[in-house]
């Protein structure tokens, strides 16, 4: 087990056998014989390297195991094989963290996902994504209205959202179920957390289409079109476009699309495609908005302070839920957190008011 997790927490970290070797003070050959189980790391080089893969020590100790099956990727061609292992890695430890702490529970304190019972049927156009969609919002009870934390409202419902730390720019999201040694089975979405706001919220419900739409769409409906469409009319629904825009525009201002960016979470350049695909500008319009847009420069960088990251609240909770119950020990729960002892003793006392970024 331990052999198995110093090469996962290697290649998470993107390291070679030789730069952590180097960073532990050994040589690559000694890493390759702690990989391979040949030799046990002692207590002081399992700290070296935790400290060189930037992770706890009590990683090399989980006893939950978690396969992520059939991951399914987001990203650009330059975002490699390698690239991809190392997340699924980094994915997976996040992962066994929450599926850690669900099991630490008597009874599990999220629902089983589910998609909605009675919606629509085969989706023959993208057009048909407009009432399917409300439809999806229906069943959950959401309402018509923005949905202020999306996250939190995926997580209530089962899902295991992962806020990754990803700096490579070709990775966007990921879909993929974790199974547990014990056969339990979770739905699992991330996203990068480089990215802002409107476009993590885009890519959250972008995956959420995916697990929704699966086995719905008619042949000749583009898989990703599809979910791209979802994701837009799931954030803004066709009925709030006619609400705050009206049902035709001869002009759109700036300054509007970015207020409604902000109310929405959606981006400006989201904001003008629901406007063609609810018929509310023309196509002609929607292309010279589009290419004045792009001459700003403000496909690469939206006007305005970026919209807030989405963070995994509903982890943190139910961590301090769990300590508040006595299902798990503060050290437990420090573990979990991914942060020291001294530092969680503060913070679980509100002496600290700094913003923590989480594992």
């Amino acid at each position: 087990m331990i052999a198995d997790r110093i090469r996962q927490a290697r290649l998470a970290a993107g390291l070679t056998l030789g730069a952590l070797g180097e960073q532990v003070g050994v040589s690559h050959t000694a890493i390759q014989k702690y990989e391979k189980g040949l030799v046990t790391p002692s207590s002081s080089q399992l700290l070296k390297l935790a400290r060189a893969c930037g992770i706890r020590t009590e990683y090399f100790f989980r006893s939950h195991t978690v396969d992520l099956l059939q991951p399914e990727f987001r990203k650009l061609s330059a975002f490699g094989k390698t690239a991809q292992d190392a997340l699924k890695i980094k994915v997976t430890e996040l992962v066994e963290k929450r599926v850690e702490l669900l099991g630490s529970f008597p009874e599990s304190p999220l629902p089983k996902f589910r998609a909605p019972e009675n919606l629509p049927g085969q989706i023959l156009t993208l057009d048909d994504i407009e009432s399917f969609s409300e439809s999806v919002r229906t069943a959950w009870q959401l309402g018509m209205n923005p949905i202020a934390d999306l996250t939190d409202t995926l997580e209530g419902l089962g899902l295991l959202v992962i806020v990754v730390d990803e700096e490579n720019p070709g990775f966007s999201g990921l879909t993929a179920t974790a199974r547990t040694d014990d056969g339990r089975e979770y739905p699992v979405v991330a996203v990068s957390n480089r990215w802002p706001g409107d476009r993590q919220r885009f890519t959250l419900a972008h995956e959420l289409g995916h697990l929704l739409l699966q086995g719905r769409l008619a042949d000749d409906v583009n898989e990703e079109k599809a979910c791209d469409r979802f994701a837009g009319s799931f954030l803004v629904p066709r009925i709030a476009v006619y609400q705050l825009l009206g049902q035709q525009r001869h002009a759109i201002e700036w300054q509007e699309l970015n207020v409604l960016k902000r109310e929405f979470g959606l981006s400006m350049s989201g904001w003008l495609q629901r406007a063609k695909q609810c018929g509310v500008i023309t196509e002609h319009m929607h292309l010279a908005m589009f290419k004045r847009f792009s001459a700003k420069g403000w496909r690469k960088c939206e006007p305005g302070e970026p919209l807030p990251n989405e963070f995994p609240q509903l982890f943190q909770q139910l961590v301090y839920r769990a300590l508040a119950e006595q299902f798990i020990a503060e050290s437990k729960a420090a573990e979990l957190l991914g942060i020291p002892m001294m530092r969680f003793h503060k913070e679980r006392q509100l002496e600290s008011s700094d913003a923590v970024a989480h594992q």
